[in-house]
């Protein structure tokens, strides 16, 4: 079995640059969604820092370009994850570029709305921003990932994806009682059976896929969206509303927390290993102990449903069917 720690040296404490420290990423080439905010910038931070080639995607590109200004190597390009036209579009330039792509980090997320959003297609929007934008985003771009030697696709993930399976009968919630964080937890554990799908159909190609959890990242947009008190109720901010960071237990910066985003992007420790869902910079255990949220320390750990073969199979059929995108 895959699932299980490589020893890797780093610490939950790492950040994005202690990962990449000594390496030159000259001539790497890599697309970051959301690569503007969060740890989705101290992601494309660490990787110009280092020498790579960074585009970054956005719905907004005139405020992506504004925070990444400055960054060498850096580009930007519009791409709504909600919008299929859109992430047809961006595909189709990055393809007539000509660029290789050694990196896919399918980083940007939606935080969990309070009421039921979908998009223009009906679908529930969490499920439809954080997976069937990427996996149809992931499909269109498979000929520059196949193109490149050692290329790989990294889902950025969460520790929610304990919390749900994919609602098989209903993952639109068409019939079922809208509860946001089911739908953020079920969109979650479909990020990482999109990974698994993915090394188990392109790894003969020499591309391969990875789950990554972050950890709990306060500033982030995401942590932020039911205010104060649910940050408190969180353990991630004090009576004073100054940040908890403490990554032993998962509470971490934004430079912490993209240190397994570009673990996955990058690290040789990985050249022959894919389909697997990461944590701390390293490879997480496989732990199916019914554990609660915990204030104190988050549970983060893959659980079986998450990494499940034929469930990954049978997402990626499903979301084949619900985009009418081919493979």
């Amino acid at each position: 079995m895959k699932q299980h720690p490589l020893g890797t040296g780093f610490t939950a404490a790492a950040t994005a640059d202690d990962v990449l420290a000594g390496r030159d990423l000259n001539g790497f080439h890599a697309i970051v969604t959301g690569g503007h905010s969060g740890i989705g910038l101290e992601t494309t931070r660490a990787l110009s820092r280092a020498g790579a080639a960074v585009t970054v995607v956005a719905r907004n590109p005139g405020r992506a370009a504004a925070a990444v200004d400055g960054l060498a190597r850096v580009t930007v390009d519009r791409l709504d994850l909600l919008d299929p036209a859109s992430i047809d579009s961006f595909a189709a330039r990055y393809l007539a570029s000509g660029r290789p792509l050694h990196a896919l980090i399918n980083n940007a997320g939606l935080p969990a709305p309070r009421t039921l959003m979908r998009d223009a297609r009906g679908y529930e929007a969490q499920f439809a921003t954080n997976h069937l934008g990427h996996f149809q985003l992931t499909l269109r771009l498979h000929p520059a990932l196949r193109a490149t030697p050692g290329a790989r696709v990294v889902n950025v993930t969460s520790g929610a994806q304990r919390f749900s399976d994919v609602l098989w009968d209903d993952p639109t919630f068409q019939h079922t009682p809208y509860d946001p964080m089911l739908a953020y937890a079920q969109s979650k554990t479909a990020n990482v059976l999109h990974a698994v799908e993915l090394d188990r159909r392109w790894s003969a190609g020499d591309v391969h896929g990875y789950a990554v959890h972050p950890g709990v990242v306060v500033g982030t947009g995401l942590n932020g969206a039911g205010g104060r008190e649910q940050l408190r109720s969180m353990g991630l901010i004090d009576e004073h509303d100054n940040p908890i960071i403490d990554p032993s237990h998962g509470k971490k910066t934004p430079q912490q927390g993209a240190s397994t985003s570009v673990f996955a992007a990058t690290s040789p420790l990985l050249s022959d290993i894919g389909g697997v869902y990461l944590k701390d910079n390293d490879i997480s255990v496989l732990d199916d102990r019914p554990r609660p949220m915990s204030a104190i320390e988050p549970p983060a750990e893959v659980v079986s449903h998450s990494i499940d073969p034929k469930s990954a199979e049978r997402l990626w059929e499903l979301s084949e069917a619900v985009l009418t995108v081919p493979s």
